[in-house]
């Protein structure tokens, strides 16, 4: 269950996905909201955010297409007393016909203080077989008190029947730039900010990421094994032991890698002098002398095994011994 303090929450708050917050408020003002939505987008894109937002100006009786957050409805939604809306996560790996049933007989009761019922699926697309077709029979007989939320990283999983009786709406990756303006008018750093802007779909996405202790480890035990790995291979062999496998970021080696990708994009870019584009400025000097030392091919190739790297660990590849062998291969060129 999401926390309920999440809920101070409005459109206005949330940066970027001015078309979908067009719609929605739109919908609200002319009282035209349709009775099922599909949240579509990568992760970090301000889904969950939106349909919270959503769902405070619903129930809010104190504004029109934004909640006012002074009035009993949205001070009760703050507090998690509001029944009238139920929150599905999944359980363990995936939403449960259990879950849709239980979904179908709370929305079948009737509320003393308020006739509108939301509810809200989140990552929808782990919907089994049976809990779908479970909650498409719900779909087909919409009433006007029920609203359904399903939120989703690829809404082209879900059944097309059930996409058929929602209303989609995309959330798109925000502008890296304008992100990264964001986070540095707040004072993060910008030696996190620029690869963790490039590493997620939005603001908020961009801020945990920078805000977590292991990142900025992981940015600095990476740029660590590049030097090493070009100087001294068995130097840096003992650190991928010490400082990666040994550590918290083995278990964030998928972020460990995508570091290690923008590093090397770095590279290519230096080599096509665009000094101005770089991610990891601060590391300017040593970066230059080693990317001119070599051709921009050798760098491209680098970038491309590290890309087939990072799908062997995600399909469960041994994590050292993968990095291990790419780190021999950087070295030999």
């Amino acid at each position: 269950m999401i926390e309920t303090g999440q809920f101070r929450m409005s459109f206005q708050a949330i940066a970027g996905q001015e078309h979908v917050k067009r719609v929605l408020q739109n919908g609200l003002r002319s009282g035209k909201l349709s009775h099922a939505y599909i949240f579509s987008g990568p992760a970090g894109s301000g889904r969950k955010r939106t349909a919270m937002a959503l769902v405070k100006a619903i129930y809010c009786s104190g504004g029109q297409d934004e909640a006012c957050g002074q009035c009993l409805e949205c001070r009760k939604l703050e507090h998690g007393n509001q029944p009238g809306l139920l929150w599905i996560e999944p359980d363990g790996a995936s939403i449960k016909i259990e879950q849709i049933r239980e979904l179908q007989k709370g929305m079948a009761y009737r509320s003393t203080t308020n006739d509108r019922k939301i509810y809200v699926l989140n990552e929808a697309e782990k919907m089994t077989v049976q809990a779908a077709n479970s909650l498409l029979k719900f779909l087909e007989e919409p009433t006007s008190d029920v609203m359904a939320i399903l939120i989703t990283e690829n809404g082209h999983a879900l059944l097309p029947t059930i996409i058929s009786r929602a209303q989609w709406l995309s959330f798109t990756p925000m502008n890296a730039s304008r992100m990264a303006e964001i986070l540095q008018e707040e004072g993060l750093p910008g030696s996190l900010v620029l690869p963790a802007v490039h590493l997620t779909a939005g603001v908020e996405a961009a801020r945990e990421l920078v805000s977590s202790n292991w990142f900025g480890e992981a940015r600095k035990v990476m740029l660590q094994l590049a030097q090493e790995t070009l100087a001294n291979l068995p130097s840096a062999m003992i650190s991928l032991q010490k400082k990666v496998i040994k550590s918290d970021l083995n278990q964030h080696l998928g972020v460990f890698i995508d570091l290690w990708i923008l590093w090397l994009k770095d590279m290519v870019r230096l080599q096509c002098g665009q000094k101005d584009r770089l991610l990891f400025i601060d590391q300017l000097d040593w970066m230059e002398r080693q990317a001119n030392s070599r051709d921009s091919s050798f760098w491209i190739a680098c970038m491309e095994q590290a890309v087939d790297m990072q799908k062997r660990i995600r399909f469960n590849a041994n994590g050292q011994l993968t990095l291990e062998k790419w780190m021999i291969d950087l070295r030999g060129g």
